[in-house]
């Protein structure tokens, strides 16, 4: 690792709706292009990256259910709409000349390897870029659980949450002019003062493995490297 990075292996969480652009459906082939191109310019200067996607751009289990179907049948549906996701981000990074796997938590032999932890820590070694998708293979549990859980098995030094929002703040700033934006948290703060950027459960599973959270606004390019060069953008969540 180079001395000027400030991490050497990260998970990043990207949202399906940050796959969509502009667009209110699907993928936008401007934006995976640009997502990718930042995710190949970490990798290449040295560090190490996994990352989560979720499906939102295509399906979101909850709603689903919230509408009249059956939440596991839902969630599974949300679940192979990641596959789709990481599998159009491989490609991305591919045409790119990158190297990417994609590792499902559902056995989808033909399409995308199963994940197993050991596995993904060697492809993430040898310098490809590990895609996790759907999520941790189980119902009711959301992509950002699933985030938190590789972030913890890959030992990554960090987990990152590309959103559209530059960090938490106090309460919606696009509902509130008045809302202001945290620099730094704890994990019970998130939980007790009820910040909706991540589920609980993921917040907890970081707080128990003092793995540190930052979340940051992607649409910014750039952000990420920034990142990697130890520039406090967005906001820190962690045990400190």
């Amino acid at each position: 690792m180079s001395d000027q990075h400030k991490y050497q292996r990260i998970l990043l969480k990207l949202s399906g709706e940050a796959l969509m652009g502009e667009a209110d459906y699907g993928i936008d082939p401007k934006m995976i292009g640009r997502l990718a191109d930042e995710i190949i310019e970490v990798q290449r200067a040295g560090i190490q990256i996994g990352v989560v996607i979720g499906g939102g751009n295509i399906f979101r289990g909850a709603g689903l259910a919230a509408a009249g179907m059956d939440r596991v049948t839902g969630d599974h549906m949300g679940m192979l709409a990641t596959v789709i996701n990481a599998l159009a981000m491989q490609d991305a990074i591919e045409k790119r000349g990158g190297f990417a796997r994609v590792m499902s938590a559902l056995p989808i032999h033909d399409v995308a390897e199963d994940f197993i932890r050991r596995r993904a820590i060697r492809h993430i070694e040898k310098g490809r870029i590990v895609l996790f998708a759907a999520g941790i293979g189980n119902p009711f549990f959301t992509t950002d659980s699933a985030a938190a859980l590789r972030a913890v098995e890959m030992n990554a030094d960090v987990l990152l949450k590309a959103t559209k929002v530059d960090g938490i703040y106090t309460a919606d700033p696009a509902k509130d002019a008045t809302a202001t934006r945290y620099d730094k948290l704890s994990y019970d703060e998130v939980i007790e003062r009820k910040l909706a950027v991540m589920d609980t459960a993921a917040i907890a599973l970081c707080r128990d493995d003092r793995m540190p959270m930052r979340i940051y606004d992607m649409t910014v390019p750039g952000n990420l490297m920034r990142i990697m060069h130890g520039e406090p953008i967005g906001t820190l969540v962690s045990a400190d």
